[in-house]
């Protein structure tokens, strides 16, 4: 079958589905790349990747295209599902004989719920789906296809789950790199801690990390670390320098980066002779001679996930990590030269206005080069939300507004969701608005023309989204459906994310 692989337009600005690990509008523009679809498109001759968003295709336009398809494969989230079965509707409006499937955690998560949803929906693939979809394109017969789920005779069967993908395996998978050549425009993907343009993908997949609000090991990659060969990396990586000439930056999206020290040093000793500049994200239990390794090898900066700076939050989540170990880890990244973006959390069970505290004055302690602050957010499928729910934390307010942007849906005892709303912009002014820090900000644009510009927009932004979340706290509800944890920029990023 010719197949569309779809990350689709669930809103404007939607960073979402196969793009993200916190799906949601961002009031500050950025997306991820779509690496989940990338490896059946690059399977599968004649299938084409689509990334809607990034690529400013609307909803009618993405109909148009999937009409000239025989199969549609869309990578959905918890805060798009209802658009994306609006998009499915009018994809089967337009070819009503069109086959889609559905890929992404809440498929996984609610199996039969996602297919009672909508008759549009002909089956949806559990897990890793990379296979799945490739063998249904080529005509395997649904019930012989591991880990799908599908309608016959009135009632959902759930096929036998597929095992994981072996190390082995990840090394026969297409280069994710060659199909972003084929289908994306790269300049269209922004992150603004990261260089603009930049190129991402995986060397691993899973985390073994217990991470309790963390949505894909729980859902779609598993806890079971399984690894590409630092040789399979390294050839990526060679083309991808030819392919993209125009990246200034490269960036490994695994859920963890650094798990081991052998393969980092591995990897770290073969792509010193490459002479490129990457990130990634990182856990904070690297030592100095990893860390300098990395530096020495081209690392700039990691994304690091430190969530709290109270000791039983950090117990209460699972989170594997120390304080002590996040100063020494922080302390080494500065001796070598490598940025830090932190990532923290509010909301987190446990929460009080204490521990926020405790947040915000180890966040300025620590004083990485940007930070990001959420509100806790609960996705089913994660240990978080089975807490919360089993505990009445969670308010009957939705995840999302009708835009996509995340809302806040968690309170507690003493902390409702304007006090958290009101700690993330007391966080971002207390920690930014000090002069070495606008200082560190600012000199990135004075000699760099576009980086200026990318400040400047950012700044814009983030001031008036500053404005919005007073005017949410002054009022109890938004005024208009912007809030929270999901925007993007040198100060607010998109959600946590290691």
């Amino acid at each position: 079958m010719k197949t569309l692989l779809l990350n689709p337009p669930s809103f404007d600005k939607f960073d979402g589905g196969a793009s993200s690990r916190w799906p949601a509008t961002r009031e500050i523009e950025s997306y991820w790349y779509p690496v989940w679809l990338a490896y059946p498109a690059g399977m599968l001759p004649r299938s084409r990747l689509l990334d809607a968003s990034p690529h400013k295709v609307t909803p009618q336009e993405t109909a148009r295209i999937a009409s000239d398809y025989e199969l549609v494969v869309l990578f959905t989230s918890t805060v798009g599902f209802s658009s994306d079965l609006r998009l499915a509707r009018l994809m089967k409006e337009a070819k009503p004989g069109l086959k889609i499937g559905f890929v992404g955690p809440p498929v996984q998560v609610h199996p039969a719920e996602s297919l009672a949803a909508s008759e549009d929906i002909d089956f949806v693939v559990r897990g890793e789906f990379d296979h799945a979809v490739v063998e249904f394109a080529q005509g395997r017969p649904l019930g012989q296809i591991l880990g799908a789920s599908y309608r016959k005779n009135g009632q959902v069967v759930h096929n036998p789950p597929r095992r994981e993908l072996q190390p082995e395996e990840l090394d026969e998978l297409p280069f994710a790199t060659s199909v972003y050549k084929r289908d994306l425009v790269i300049e269209n993907y922004n992150v603004p801690f990261l260089l603009h343009p930049y190129v991402a993908f995986y060397t691993s997949r899973g985390c073994p990390a217990l991470c309790t609000f963390c949505l894909w090991p729980q859902t779609l990659s598993g806890h079971a670390w399984r690894v590409r060969s630092a040789d399979n990396v390294v050839e990526e990586i060679r083309q991808a320098l030819k392919l993209f000439p125009q990246a200034k930056e490269f960036f490994f999206d695994d859920d963890t980066f650094n798990i081991r020290k052998d393969r980092v040093l591995d990897l770290c000793r073969k792509f010193k002779p490459l002479g490129f500049r990457w990130s990634c994200t990182a856990r904070c239990h690297s030592d100095y001679e990893t860390l300098k390794a990395m530096a020495d090898a081209g690392a700039r900066l990691f994304i690091v996930g430190f969530e709290s700076g109270d000791p039983q939050i950090l117990r209460n989540i699972k989170k594997g990590a120390t304080l002590e170990m996040a100063r020494a880890f922080v302390k080494n990244c500065k001796r070598v030269g490598i940025a830090i973006h932190g990532d923290f959390i509010i909301g987190l069970p446990g929460e009080t206005e204490e521990t926020i505290q405790r947040t915000f004055d180890f966040a300025r302690e620590l004083d990485t080069e940007t930070i990001q602050v959420s509100i806790a957010h609960a996705y089913p499928g994660t240990e978080l939300h089975e807490y919360l729910v089993r505990n009445g934390f969670l308010t009957d307010r939705p995840l999302s507004d009708a835009e996509g942007h995340q809302l806040p849906h968690i309170e507690y005892a003493g902390l409702d969701h304007a006090r958290m709303m009101a700690a993330v912009n007391r966080f971002y002014d207390s920690y930014y608005f000090r002069p070495r820090v606008i200082w560190r900000i600012v000199r990135k644009g004075l000699w760099d023309a576009h980086e200026r510009k990318r400040l400047y927009q950012e700044a814009v932004e983030y001031l008036r989204l500053r404005a919005e979340r007073w005017n949410y706290v002054r009022k109890g509800s938004p005024t208009k459906p912007v809030i929270a944890p999901g925007a993007a920029s040198q100060n607010v990023a998109s959600g946590p994310r290691s």
